[in-house]
């Protein structure tokens, strides 16, 4: 698994030790990056369930401003910090070992521009994390988008009061989902007009 491109491309990332994690296949994040194109430049990031990193350190590559990864798993913590060292893009994020639910029920801070969930499979994680991003909208700057990578036999519905889901795309095993506030799409649909 390598950085695509950016100012790290082509630097190889470490994967955790064992099976926990899921990392995103490069088919499936070469297309979810080609779909953010440039709207990445300057954005905050926070990358739940952080596994190997390679979503938000593919997003300081490609000219995010600031990622924050989180994840439980000391081994996955330490893949992730080894792979910021390795791409030289430590000074641009800070890693957390916590539970993604515990500091989506606690984070107090700047909002973030895109959510990137990807929690293990098949447990009905990424729906207790959808929630408790839908219910805390101030985890959202203006505009922001939440992406959940999950696989296609994961998805069942989930009622969402303040996100609305505006876009999703296959790629074998991989399927995103993206969301954004109701309010913002609404906006942008008017400005459309």
């Amino acid at each position: 698994m390598r950085v695509i491109t950016g100012s790290a491309k082509g630097r190889k990332l470490q994967m955790v030790p064992g099976d926990a994690t899921r990392p995103i296949t490069d088919r499936a994040k070469e297309a979810l990056f080609s779909i953010l194109g440039d709207w990445l430049v300057g954005v905050r990031v926070l990358d739940l369930f952080g596994g190997t990193g390679a979503v938000g350190i593919e997003a300081l590559s490609r000219g995010a401003h600031f990622a924050l990864f989180v994840d439980r798993s000391r081994k996955a913590v330490q893949t992730i910090q080894a792979n910021l060292a390795h791409t030289r893009l430590a000074d641009q994020a800070q890693v957390l070992q916590a539970d993604s639910f515990a500091f989506l029920e606690s984070y107090r801070g700047e909002p973030f521009d895109l959510v990137y969930v990807a929690p293990p499979q098949y447990q009905g994680l990424w729906h207790k994390a959808l929630a408790l991003v839908d219910a805390r909208p101030d985890l959202l700057a203006p505009f922001a988008t939440v992406i959940v990578q999950i696989h296609p036999r994961e998805e069942t519905p989930l009622a969402l009061t303040t996100l609305e889901e505006y876009d999703r795309r296959q790629y074998g095993s991989v399927l995103l989902i993206f969301y954004a506030a109701t309010d913002d799409l609404n906006a942008e649909e008017e400005e459309g007009v």
